[in-house]
């Protein structure tokens, strides 16, 4: 066995000791998921192929924990190569022991915080960055230290950094100032940015004040991380300003070195598209001048009780506690008990469904329900410090009141996968009973010009139903975005941009409406 085999079986042994001595949730909070070895080899091989045969190597890692990154650079680069090597890592648990395992070996290691290190003096800059920076989200960081990274990072890179990006943006732009004019960076990060608001600062980044190479998006139905829920991507760039003409490769599936599905991309292109996670198999989409669906409906998420084992109940709970039936509102089941897409109501617009549940919504007063109703009072004290002191409720008057949600006549799946039995991961469910939804979903209000059309055609509800099943999965997984293992997600704003020039023709356009919608659906539907 040569010395490279045994010491990266001994980082693998090493590295599992050390995960396994901490939690899943420990782990999710620092971000803390280490880059198999074979993915490290293909980035490293990649990462060779972009700079030139006999430029010499200065590596850094920004986030190396116990060198994954750093053995595939031994594996891929001749030893005579590689002039210098650091890395950061913030946790001692991975660091000292990393420290350990390659004392014999010319890598230099910082026990620190890379964000707060002091960027290298001009000259002492690297020519090859590869790094998979934790991915903790921006609630795990206080206010003092997001201050703190939007300052550093906008004076590293230009980045106005939105206030809702995770920490491997961060690491991003801060990288900016450790890198030699014309080095490479590959970054393994969570394909997400791609299509979210706070990724735009990244994208501008990429597009303005570097050459961006190429961004391969792996399969989210091949997880890279097996202990991770995360959809990865590959960035990798050139610090120089691009030029007018420069095209960039997206690439999709398979691996670095055989990916399913390639293509090219002119920069002009890209400075319009507001989503670029579906590049590399669609390519640049048009832009929707016509109608949305916001153009028809106000899309908002479904209530969010703040504790559904405690307000959500079925007819025999409610009956056990001897509650008062009229503070409870019907709301619909999560989407696994629906097994039709139609809810029909009974005579009191309760869903005819076999797992039938009921939202407790009480606006009255503390005093007033100690007086009036006992056991409703006996019940919501068993909650005051408990469920009552959850962030949602403890700021709502009373706390056990819930959101204004009314019920929608249409319904849509928040997120859900590509299943066998289902051609699309999102369900349109068209509700006529008078249940709510909490926000596993998403509800379709319809707009003032919608609700008269409602009204005046019995029909109508039903057509636009259907249309609404029909929209083609690309459409909607175009406007949402996708996470490890195939789960795919829909905001309402991302459902709101779905075209709807088809309802359009479904609603007669009478004198009666306001003459520029009026004049609008005409010249829609002609």
């Amino acid at each position: 066995m040569d010395a490279l085999t045994s010491v990266e079986d001994r980082r693998l042994t090493l590295q599992a000791a050390l995960d396994a001595e901490k939690s899943q949730a420990e782990r999710n909070k620092l971000g803390q998921f280490a880059t198999p070895p074979g993915l490290a080899s293909d980035l490293l091989a990649y990462g060779r192929s972009l700079l030139a045969p006999d430029a010499r190597v200065r590596f850094l890692d920004p986030a190396i924990g116990t060198g994954s990154f750093y053995s595939a650079l031994l594996r891929e680069f001749p030893a005579e190569r590689i002039e210098a090597a650091e890395g950061f890592e913030i946790d001692p648990h991975y660091g000292e022991p990393a420290c350990e395992l390659w004392a014999q070996h010319p890598l230099s290691i910082t026990l620190g915080d890379f964000t707060a290190a002091k960027p290298p003096k001009e000259g002492r800059g690297f020519n090859l960055v590869i790094c998979n920076p934790p991915y903790v989200r921006h609630h795990h960081m206080d206010k003092a230290a997001k201050a703190r990274l939007l300052a550093a990072t906008a004076a590293s890179s230009g980045i106005q950094m939105a206030g809702l990006a995770g920490l491997y943006c961060y690491f991003l732009g801060l990288s900016h100032a450790w890198m030699e004019t014309d080095g490479i960076a590959g970054w393994l990060i969570p394909s997400e940015f791609m299509d979210v608001n706070y990724g735009v600062p990244v994208k501008r980044y990429l597009l303005s004040q570097v050459e961006l190479i190429r961004i391969h998006r792996f399969d989210p139905n091949e997880l890279q991380f097996g202990d991770a829920l995360v959809s990865s991507a590959v960035v990798w760039f050139r610090k120089q300003r691009p030029e007018a003409a420069h095209q960039i490769e997206f690439s999709f599936g398979g691996t670095l070195a055989a990916p399913k599905v390639s293509r090219m991309v002119p920069l002009s292109a890209l400075q319009g598209a507001a989503k670029w996670t579906s590049l590399a198999t669609d390519g640049v989409r048009a832009v929707n001048n016509g109608l949305r669906l916001a153009d028809f409906f106000d899309i908002k998420r479904g209530l969010a009780t703040g504790d559904n084992r405690f307000f959500i109940m079925t007819r025999d709970q409610i009956a056990a506690h001897g509650l008062p039936f009229e503070f409870f509102k019907p709301i619909l089941p999560g989407p696994r008990y629906l097994e039709s897409d139609i809810i029909e109501a009974d005579v009191d617009g309760v869903p005819k469904i076999e797992r039938q549940l009921f939202m407790l919504d009480c606006r009255l007063p503390e005093s007033e329900v100690e007086a009036r109703y006992p056991t409703l009072a006996a019940y919501l004290k068993t909650g005051r410090d408990t469920v009552g002191e959850t962030y949602l409720c403890s700021r709502r008057s009373p706390w056990y009141a819930q959101e204004n949600r009314p019920p929608a006549p249409f319904v849509c799946t928040y997120m859900g996968r590509n299943m066998k039995k289902r051609a699309k991961p999102f369900r349109f469910i068209l509700n006529w009973s008078r249940a709510t939804a909490a926000n596993v979903y998403l509800l379709l209000y319809p707009k003032p010009v919608m609700t008269r059309a409602l009204a005046s055609d019995p029909t109508l509800g039903q057509k636009v139903w259907e249309f609404l099943n029909a929209i083609d999965a690309t459409t909607l997984l175009g406007e949402g975005r996708v996470y490890g293992g195939g789960l795919y997600k829909l905001e309402p704003k991302e459902l709101a941009n779905v075209p709807a020039d088809a309802i359009a023709a479904m609603i007669p356009t009478g004198d009666h409406w306001p003459a520029r919608q009026g004049k609008m659906f005409k010249e829609r539907a002609a």
